[in-house]
């Protein structure tokens, strides 16, 4: 199987099944001499762990990842960063009912046309429990850009219809950590909780979208043509589960506007020249301008609910299927830390690529 392989000079091997006996990483490129923060990585680790809020899966992993290589006393060494992460709280009796089905809107259906085989427990390795492995790599990716004073702020946006208002919050790190959902708006908060407690009540699910914004990349990162920072920014997120849809700066909504009104004119500044606006989202032609550079992921509802469905069995029968186990109403609140993480590999890995970052010691 290809394609589990992550970056340019800084990659990530991910490797694990949902209800295998663990799951890991290898971050290959690391530079050493960086000293490891346990706590800081343990805390990413809560952000997207399960089993916590009322509205996500009840299964119940405590997270911990397990440096096993490139590490000496408390510092990467630059070898090969290896980690893994121990399944403990599996239920795979929880899908032999379902064998007889391809889930609606699962990937049984289209690895089976690939590979002739699927793992039905969880997904097995298409499951969402591999993106811990993702924000592990991309916690250490996080602090090494510490280092050169690149923050990271991901965010709920929206969960199904309702939208936070932006004059209304406060995008920070600390208060999208205060909230259970991930959500910086207080006034949205409730009626975010609402949708989803009627929903759980349904036995339904829905979808939202997750925002970020990148502080203090420097101007000239990121490659023209194919390897445009925006490009890798985009498959790091459209990799993610249930991901549907990237933009940044103005995204789709720059389709609607004139160019007076979209571009960014320059001006002069005390440090320079800068944008008087950022549409474009801290990117021109695939290079970092200097400015924050924003973007959004759209995620899916969750396509496992209890909510019954017709659908047709393997033998091609209609059926009627309700899928029991344990699922969240909303994905979006845990993969505030997905999104974070991937975008901080991202920008670790241009910033190597740039020469900002060095490759061997930092």
């Amino acid at each position: 199987m290809a394609g589990n392989i992550f970056g340019h000079f800084l990659r990530l091997t991910s490797f694990g099944e949902s209800h295998g006996p663990l799951i890991g990483g290898v971050l290959d490129g690391f530079p050493a001499g960086l000293e490891i923060d346990v706590k800081a990585l343990a805390l990413a680790m809560e952000k997207r762990r399960p089993g916590k809020g009322a509205f996500q899966t009840a299964r119940n992993e405590s997270d911990i990842p397990e440096l096993v290589s490139g590490v000496y006393q408390g510092k990467t060494t630059g070898a090969p960063l290896a980690f893994i992460i121990r399944n403990q709280d599996q239920r795979p009796a929880d899908y032999d009912k379902l064998e007889q089905f391809y889930r609606p809107s699962h990937a049984g259906y289209s690895w089976d046309a690939k590979f002739g085989f699927h793992d039905p427990r969880g997904g097995g390795r298409s499951s969402a429990r591999e993106t811990a492995v993702r924000v592990a790599a991309g916690a250490l990716a996080a602090q090494l850009l510490a280092k050169y004073d690149i923050s990271l702020t991901a965010f709920t946006e929206q969960i199904g219809n309702i939208r936070i208002d932006y004059a209304n919050s406060a995008i920070d790190a600390a208060s999208v950590a205060e909230s259970p959902l991930r959500c910086p708006d207080a006034t949205a908060e409730p009626e975010m909780n609402r949708l989803l407690d009627a929903l759980k009540q349904d036995g339904d699910s829905t979808g939202g979208v997750v925002g970020c914004f990148i502080k203090g990349v420097p101007a000239g990162i990121g490659e023209p043509v194919f390897d445009r920072l925006q490009a890798d920014l985009a498959k790091a997120m459209m990799s993610i589960n249930a991901a549907k849809g990237f933009d940044y700066g103005d995204g789709f909504a720059a389709a609607a506007k004139r160019g007076s009104e979209h571009n960014d004119p320059f001006t002069g500044t005390e440090n320079g020249l800068r944008p008087a606006t950022n549409h474009a989202g801290g990117i021109l032609g695939g290079i970092s301008t200097g400015e924050d550079i924003f973007f959004r992921v759209a995620f899916k509802p969750v396509s496992s609910i209890s909510k019954p469905q017709q659908t047709a069995d393997k033998s091609g029968v209609v059926r009627e299927l309700a899928i029991g186990g344990r699922h969240d109403v909303c994905i979006v609140p845990r993969a505030v830390a997905v999104v974070e993480a991937m975008a901080a590999l991202v920008i670790a890995d241009h910033m190597m690529i740039s020469g900002r970052i060095p490759r061997n010691i930092i």
